[in-house]
């Protein structure tokens, strides 16, 4: 835990050097990658409040069809930034899904200074709609939308994915609102239809997967406002794994042996819960992976693109 905040803090260092847009920290932003697609619609405004945080971009596969089935992949930053899809891992993740034929949404979204959860998971059930809402526009093939994500965007894509179809819930003492009322698309749906965690915090109550972390100044803290003792429940409706039941779509988890921010545990804990509560997943633990070192193989990505296929096939 302690490498966690480490890392988080070097981060969160990183950002406040680079520009800070109004509403939070800017995000660390990538060298420009070399891509192929045919086309990018960039910093479109999905909410409609003009804030850099409600910006997303688009790109379209090389290959040009009438519309494409999506993936939502959503960027790392421990949720300390709110304009990181720029480093949204572009080259990897991204390019694989595009030569494999999905559009690639890639979106911003409110960091922890911006707003404490669950305004996290609202930014990007309002994405999943504008999806919806703007298919024709966008050559959109809804049929078919999943998420992805890194590190915390892999936590908001997993929570996506096994609170798809819920609306509100109740953890224990705890209310909470997992849909949000952002955008003009509120009467579109949210659901997913598959999703692929890399490396993403799962049990935020339990990050070591021991008993509940109680060190101070985790990013978990800071996204929730508060510390775990005492709270409990908050940290649990934090956690995907609360919300799976058999009605959640496909999961697939990749996440690293040698990973010192998020541990390995983390992934496991995901993958057994879903194989209790019914759920079709699978997992690669990489040996010797890092917090993205190492992880993303030709092997990997084809991987995911081959979990995303079945999953689109198994909905035919």
């Amino acid at each position: 835990m302690k490498s966690l905040i480490i890392s988080a803090l070097a981060l969160c260092g990183a950002m406040v050097a680079k520009a800070q847009p109004a509403g939070g920290f800017g995000g660390f932003q990538m060298p420009e990658v070399k891509m192929e697609y045919s086309e990018k619609f960039a910093d479109i405004d999905y909410v409609g409040d003009d804030q850099v945080y409600h910006k997303l971009d688009i790109y379209l596969p090389k290959e040009k069809k009438d519309k494409y089935p999506v993936v939502v992949h959503i960027y790392g930053s421990a949720w300390f930034s709110n304009n990181s899809k720029g480093m949204a891992d572009l080259g990897t993740i991204v390019q694989a899904l595009l030569n494999a034929g999905y559009a690639v949404v890639t979106p911003n979204h409110r960091s922890s200074s911006d707003a404490k959860y669950p305004a996290q998971i609202h930014d990007i059930k309002a994405v999943l709609r504008f999806v919806r809402g703007e298919a024709a526009k966008y050559k959109f093939d809804t049929s078919f939308i999943a998420t992805s994500g890194f590190s915390s965007g892999g936590h908001l894509a997993s929570l996506a994915a096994t609170t798809s179809g819920t609306a509100k819930e109740k953890v224990g003492a705890v209310e909470i609102d997992l849909e949000g009322s952002l955008g003009k698309y509120t009467s579109q749906s949210s659901k997913v239809d598959a999703a692929c965690d890399w490396s993403g915090p799962i049990d935020l109550l339990c990050m070591d997967c021991g008993g509940p972390v109680t060190m101070p100044m985790s990013p978990e803290a800071a996204l929730l406002g508060c510390e775990v003792p005492g709270n409990e429940d908050t940290y649990r409706s934090l956690s995907p794994i609360t919300y799976i039941d058999e009605n959640d779509p496909p999961l697939i988890i990749f996440h690293g042996t040698d990973d010192n921010v998020v541990p390995p545990c983390q992934g496991l804990k995901l993958y057994n819960m879903l194989k209790m509560g019914k759920v079709k997943t699978d997992i690669t633990v990489v040996e010797k992976g890092g917090h993205g070192m190492n992880m993303y193989t030709e092997e990997n990505l084809n991987k995911m693109v081959g979990f995303l296929n079945e999953a689109r096939e198994a909905k035919k």
